[in-house]
């Protein structure tokens, strides 16, 4: 008879765990996700898509989804660019930096409202400045662009991070006494190895601007057809009891949302086999 010898495992087994998992994701996501797709289906069609097709409604589509891109995209590059000086050089302040980074998400999205308010108003520390060069960020859409730029950062920095860490120098090295030239090296060597933490980090970001509220509602001027952000719209319809609409709303984000993180996870995984 032949024996199999099993090691022990502090943590429970599969079983257990997975029955725990699938516990917790169902409470807290496939249910309240569930009920929102449950209730707006007992609109019926003509009115889900009366709610949704709004001029207003569609202004707001427009502005969020422009601007979050806009926002995933510039921190895309910028945030790249933070975690390459935070992993790559040594510098006075340097903790003090890299703890600033972690802000947006330790900060009230309220209070980042107000500050980015008080800085780029008319009146503000920057915007007096800008206003000079006939810049108006303030109540505009610009505005609604940084407020997005601003949440999203620590996204594409935190995840690009880690890879940057683990990316040894010498294989930069390597590539340069090969005779590689610089942009050979960033386009042959680093990029392949950040793509997919790059790719993930801008899914993130995208879809943490898709759904921001507070810190938007503050600079915008929440002005229709001009500066109002579907979140804020949705807000506006509970406030008038209209839960079939803002439930319609909500479910196209939803959708949305769930469609653009299926497109990057599917980057990702096209990049990660070219690999």
């Amino acid at each position: 008879m032949t024996s199999v010898n099993r090691t022990r495992s502090v943590i429970p087994g599969f079983g257990l765990t997975m029955g725990l998992s699938l516990f917790y994701l169902g409470l807290i996501f496939v249910i309240p996700v569930a009920g929102l797709l449950i209730y707006t289906a007992t609109m019926g069609w003509p009115a889900f898509w009366a709610a949704i097709s709004h001029p207003q409604v569609m202004a707001s589509y427009k502005l969020s989804f422009t601007a979050s891109l806009i926002g995933a995209s510039v921190n895309l590059v910028f945030g790249g660019l933070v975690a390459w000086v935070l992993v790559r050089y040594r510098f006075p302040g340097k903790r003090l930096i890299d703890a600033l980074v972690d802000l947006p998400f330790a900060l009230p999205t309220a209070v980042a409202g107000i500050s980015l308010v008080t800085l780029y108003a008319s009146t503000g520390w920057v915007g007096q400045y800008l206003t000079l060069f006939g810049v108006k960020v303030a109540y505009t859409q610009l505005g609604v662009v940084v407020a997005l730029t601003y949440i999203g950062l620590p996204f594409v920095v935190r995840t690009v991070q880690p890879v940057l860490e683990d990316l040894e120098a010498e294989l930069e090295e390597a590539s340069a006494s090969l005779g590689a030239s610089r942009f050979t090296t960033v386009r042959r060597v680093i990029l392949p190895a950040l793509l997919p933490a790059a790719l993930t980090g801008f899914a993130l970001a995208f879809a943490r601007a898709l759904g921001e509220y507070g810190s938007v509602v503050f600079i915008s001027g929440n002005l229709p057809y001009r500066t109002e952000i579907t979140p804020l719209l949705i807000v506006g319809k509970i406030e008038q009891f209209d839960y079939h609409g803002a439930a319609a709303i909500g479910t196209v984000m939803l959708v949305a949302a769930f469609l653009v993180l299926l497109l990057i996870n599917g980057l990702q995984w096209w990049a990660a086999k070219r690999r």
